[in-house]
């Protein structure tokens, strides 16, 4: 497996040598400062270009980087729109178990680029124009404070998809109560993420999809979280609901009381809804 500065020299020497390419920068984890060090990390490498079409139509010249286990480039994919506006991203994961995810820019998006303020750091400019960005730090991905709105369509996204993971169960619909309980279990992160946010001043990042959690959650609060997880079962999607409805219960009264903003009545008619359901059984309903 290639080092780290093995892989950085040869990102340098194929900027260094290409006339096109006219400053690169770095950000993700390896620039973030309070991000956790360890082999997996991706090496998020910018390439700031004259011009992207003379790349687009040589698709080999990558090769440079490596032999890979494989390739995607999402802005020429139908699954998933583009939505960098003229930007382009190549992720490679190679043989040496290394990852690259290199993204072309053109020289006169930098400011855009730069507005973004994620952590970034300068490698190559050999014109000048890169901005003075700031030392690295986690601040852009700092948990926000949301809005009275936001507080409240979580609840009422979290409540509102109850009933189709009791339906689902009471139909024996595997699929589908296990698909909305993964739903249910995104907006009741996001609770927990502002629960933490709050408590330290939203100064803090939990990491992409909750990653960072774990450092601020003890181990008796951790451990009924990671319990609704499980769904390979009806059994288990009726225990997860059921803990999901008393984990997201705390979590989302903590938050209201916090930042003061009205609880919804969703919680009090939901679980009414529910238990008229006769604990889930209830096929004609």
């Amino acid at each position: 497996m290639r080092n780290e500065q093995e892989i950085m020299e040869l990102v340098l020497q194929t900027a260094q040598q290409d006339d096109r390419i006219r400053a690169v920068t770095m950000n993700g984890s390896r620039s973030d400062p309070n991000a956790a060090k360890d082999r997996f990390q991706d090496y998020d490498i910018v390439f700031f270009v004259t011009e992207l079409s003379s790349f687009l139509s040589q698709p080999d010249w990558i090769d440079c980087f490596g032999e890979r286990v494989i390739l995607q480039t999402p802005e020429d994919m139908e699954l998933f729109p583009p939505s960098l506006g003229g930007w382009f991203t190549y992720l490679m994961l190679f043989e040496d178990l290394n990852r690259i995810d290199l993204m072309l820019i053109p020289v006169s998006d930098v400011a855009r680029y730069a507005e973004q303020g994620e952590p970034t750091v300068p490698l190559l400019d050999k014109d000048g124009i890169l901005p003075k960005f700031p030392a690295p730090s986690d601040q852009a991905f700092w948990v926000k404070r949301p809005s009275r709105q936001c507080f409240l369509d979580c609840c009422n996204e979290f409540w509102w998809l109850a009933p189709y993971v009791a339906k689902g169960i009471a139909r024996k619909e595997l699929f589908y109560a296990s698909e909305h309980l993964s739903s249910m279990r995104k907006q009741l992160m996001t609770m927990i993420s502002w629960k933490v946010g709050a408590f330290n001043h939203f100064q803090v990042s939990v990491g992409k999809m909750g990653r960072y959690l774990p450092r601020y959650l003890t181990e008796e609060e951790l451990a009924p979280v990671y319990s609704v997880l499980r769904a390979d079962s009806l059994e288990h999607c009726r225990e997860s609901l059921e803990k999901l409805l008393d984990l997201f219960s705390q979590y989302s009264k903590w938050v209201s009381k916090e930042l003061s903003y009205p609880y919804p009545d969703h919680e009090e008619k939901v679980t009414a809804y529910l238990k008229r359901l006769s604990f889930f059984n209830d096929t004609n309903s």
